[in-house]
């Protein structure tokens, strides 16, 4: 839904509404923004002055979990499939086709579209995690799991919920997020009482169906990671290439941590105007 403006507020599937923060000349090209966990939209705070001022349009996406309006209870409502079509829908409602950016879980959320919808995507920067088929792969064939042991950790009902901000606040702290970055994830997502759904991302995956991950992106990439990253491993970034049959670039950043979007802004927003204008490998 838009405002008298045009600009977009809103966009509603299945009975969910989904908060947009749209930025920038209505007429520039499209980018979508996905945030990932434990954020929102605002996430892309310190990213979208910098795409905006160069002519794009910003879509930053409050995805299902976190918008007051789209948080359903069940785990299966999580799934991939559903996340996708979210994306697509706000993708249908700006023109069909998008730049599509997301970081941490939005940048799962990202591949998936690009892979789903690859008409839909003009060029996909993802954030932090590599193509779904690699990071499957870096479980086995690096220390990707005990990276990851979090994952495992979130499929247990009530306790994640119970000990609330204390262990969030600690969890993100320790992976490299700053103070000012924490309150936000306790003022958007804890206080705001998203947790509890943002948490079923997670509980989820066991209703995925990871075989459809061994498919190729064939729209123009980038992957940008950081050497910082307690939670992601470089294995995955190294062999993601081969799962793409489109122009590729890894970016990567030395000495940030998981938090690039707020850490690095200057040097994502770089990463990404290559990719969109076609300049990057």
């Amino acid at each position: 839904m838009a405002d008298t403006t045009g600009r977009l507020e809103t966009v509603e599937r299945d009975g969910l509404t989904l908060g947009v923060l749209d930025e920038g000349p209505i007429d520039g090209e499209p980018i979508v923004l996905l945030h990932g966990f434990p954020e929102r939209a605002t996430s892309w705070r310190h990213v979208v002055p910098i795409l905006t001022g160069a002519g794009y349009r910003t879509l930053a996406l409050d995805q299902r979990g976190y918008a007051p309006g789209a948080r359903p209870k069940r785990r299966r409502d999580y799934v991939q499939d559903e996340l996708v079509a979210d994306v697509k829908a706000l993708i249908d409602v700006v023109g069909g086709s998008a730049h599509v950016v997301g970081h941490d879980w939005g940048a799962a959320n990202a591949w998936w579209t690009a892979m789903e919808h690859p008409g839909a995507v003009r060029t996909l920067t993802a954030v932090s995690v590599a193509h779904p088929a690699a990071f499957v792969d870096s479980w086995l064939r690096s220390s990707q799991g005990l990276k990851s042991w979090y994952m495992l950790a979130f499929q247990l009902p009530l306790l994640p919920e119970a000990v609330g901000s204390r262990w969030l606040d600690r969890f993100m702290r320790m992976g490299g997020m700053t103070a000012e970055e924490a309150a936000h994830v306790r003022t958007d997502v804890i206080e705001a009482g998203a947790l509890p759904t943002a948490l079923n991302w997670y509980r989820a995956l066991p209703f995925n169906d990871f075989k459809r991950a061994r498919k190729k992106v064939t729209v123009p990439t980038t992957l940008v990671w950081s050497t910082d990253d307690v939670a992601l491993g470089r294995w995955a970034p190294e062999h993601t290439e081969k799962w793409v049959d489109a122009p590729f670039e890894l970016v990567v950043l030395q000495g940030v941590s998981h938090w690039i979007p707020g850490q690095a802004p200057d040097e994502l927003a770089d990463a990404i105007l290559e990719r969109v204008r076609g300049e990057a490998i």
